[in-house]
């Protein structure tokens, strides 16, 4: 069997969420994290992070890009996604209040009338500002 790579773009939006999943998983392996995928978006999840310490475990929403979500508000979820090549693991209160502080995405319609809002490619000053939430593979 010869195996080829996959174009991330030719997938539907079940196997986006496997692949991208099987790629923070891998990343999060690098900082002690085994990953467990839910199956039923538990309390928010798409998945827990349990740390080898015994102790930590996060519940994380797997999203394709950066997004904020009201519905996520005060959960203590964490948003795992990708943005130009990098992938970020912040708290999503954390994250709406960055991005209050670096953009006009909490005064758009999509965010007071639907409360949400997500970017494919969100601005420079604003991946900056998320600079120690980056996570990547170990060397």
């Amino acid at each position: 069997m010869s195996i080829q790579r996959i174009r991330y773009s030719d997938l539907n939006s079940r196997q986006r969420e496997i692949y991208n999943f099987q790629k923070i998983a891998a990343i999060l392996a690098d900082y002690g994290f085994n990953c467990i995928k839910l199956s039923d978006d538990w309390q928010g999840a798409d998945f827990l992070a349990y740390h080898i310490d015994g102790i930590n475990t996060l519940r994380v929403q797997l999203k394709g890009r950066m997004s904020i979500d009201r519905k996520y508000s005060g959960k203590n979820l964490h948003m795992a996604f990708p943005s130009r090549g990098i992938w970020y693991l912040i708290d999503h209160d954390t994250l709406v209040r960055i991005v209050g502080e670096r953009t006009k995405w909490l005064n758009t319609f999509s965010w007071t009338e639907n409360g949400k809002y997500n970017s494919n490619a969100p601005s420079v000053a604003l991946t900056n500002a998320l600079g120690e939430f980056k996570i990547e593979f170990a060397e």
